[in-house]
């Protein structure tokens, strides 16, 4: 039997009761579910990622919907507790949902919102970030101010690559791709070569146009190839972000022999899902090529690091915080609170999921809908007219 769970509670006497499994990011989320007669549960337990037993208790025998985290293992166990407890509603603070069994909150009726629309540019900055701090060995060049060690330039300090010119590589050209690609475009004078199923002309003719640009004003102008694989991309590209979703095809989709594909320059970033990598393999590799340099916001055994990564100083390595914005963070806080609350009141779904920002004026009521469910279609939900 678990142990009772702290929690703070807003709006004792309201009508539906909602927990959230962790304290989120700004007070709009709580306001709104308060102004909709929610009892407002917080669990403010001193433990990161709580255990399903835990979870459990906090749903109790009455919980009309959960608002819960990307850290937690949503299966069989906790939709059934919270159909139980009369719950119809998950809201997963995250735009990724591989820590949910959809397929098992579909069977206890219980619809699962993610937060679609409100991450690009801030994912994509910190991948740009990455980049450029690998690029230029900006850690290494802080740990070694820290530590004492600098008496005077040198020729040869701390000399990392010039982005100007080179090629940038981006696998995974959806909306996070894209913009990242564009930052480093547009920002670095850098080619591009991308690798997607789909074609991402949106992106082709931004770089095309910003080319004309720079030949207009006597400048070199940038290129952009779309690559026939992933291959081609870690063959052809200096510096390599990913951006795929995670399923069977991309586990592990960087391993041993894709890295050793890639030159021995090279800077590989990853802000989408750590298995994506083979973090073993990795390790093994910036071992051997000193001067190929990573930049990791995601582990493949989150929130664990292979043994060895941490010790290599061609890795900076930052906890998950690709989202880490205010206002992104406060956005999702509001869209996990908000496909709760729809779902609870029998709003119908949002007609496009990543066009969020009706939700997110301060000044304005949000619109009568849920934001995003995943599993709207199985519950057969039907779709706003708004």
């Amino acid at each position: 039997m678990a142990k009772p769970v702290s929690i703070e509670v807003w709006n004792p006497n309201g009508k539906y009761r909602v927990v959230s499994t962790k304290p989120m990011p700004g007070t709009r989320w709580i306001n709104l579910l308060v102004e909709q007669d929610c009892r407002v549960e917080v669990c403010t337990q001193k433990k990161t990622i709580l255990s399903i037993e835990d979870i459990i208790a906090l749903i109790g025998d009455k919980c009309d919907g959960v608002i819960g985290q990307l850290t937690e293992e949503w299966g069989d166990a906790l939709f059934s507790a919270l159909s139980r407890a009369g719950g119809k509603a998950f809201g997963n603070m995250a735009v990724g949902y591989n820590n949910v069994d959809v397929d098992a909150a579909t069977k206890h009726g219980v619809a699962v919102g993610n937060t679609p629309g409100v991450l690009t540019e801030t994912t994509a900055e910190l991948a740009a970030s990455l980049s450029l701090a690998a690029a230029r060995r900006i850690v290494e060049a802080d740990e070694f101010m820290r530590a004492g060690l600098y008496d005077g330039w040198l020729p040869n300090l701390f000399v990392g690559n010039l982005l100007k010119g080179q090629t940038v590589g981006v696998i995974g050209a959806g909306r996070i791709g894209s913009a990242y690609a564009r930052m480093m475009v547009e920002g670095f004078k850098m080619n591009l070569i991308y690798y997607d199923l789909y074609q991402a002309t949106r992106l082709e003719k931004f770089i095309t146009g910003y080319a004309e640009f720079l030949r207009a004003n006597g400048e070199q102008p940038v290129k952009w190839k779309r690559a026939a694989s992933m291959e081609e991309v870690l063959r052809e590209a200096d510096v390599i972000s990913l951006h795929p979703v995670l399923d069977k095809t991309t586990y592990h989709l960087i391993n041993k022999e894709s890295l050793a594909t890639m030159k021995k320059e090279a800077i590989l970033v990853n802000c989408s899902r750590g298995p994506v990598i083979d973090e073993v393999a990795l390790v093994e590799h910036l071992k051997h090529n000193p001067m190929f340099r990573v930049g990791l916001d995601v582990f493949e055994d989150e929130p664990y690091m292979k043994p060895g990564l941490a010790d290599q100083k061609n890795a900076i390595i930052v906890p998950h915080i690709a989202s880490a914005s205010k206002w992104t963070r406060e956005g999702m806080a509001t869209l996990a609170a908000l496909n709760v609350l729809g779902k609870i009141k029998g709003y119908p779904i949002w007609s496009d999921p990543n066009r969020v920002e009706p939700f997110l004026k301060e000044d304005a009521s949000p619109p009568a809908a849920c934001p995003s469910i995943v599993n709207a279609k199985a519950l057969g939900l039907p779709v706003s007219k708004l």
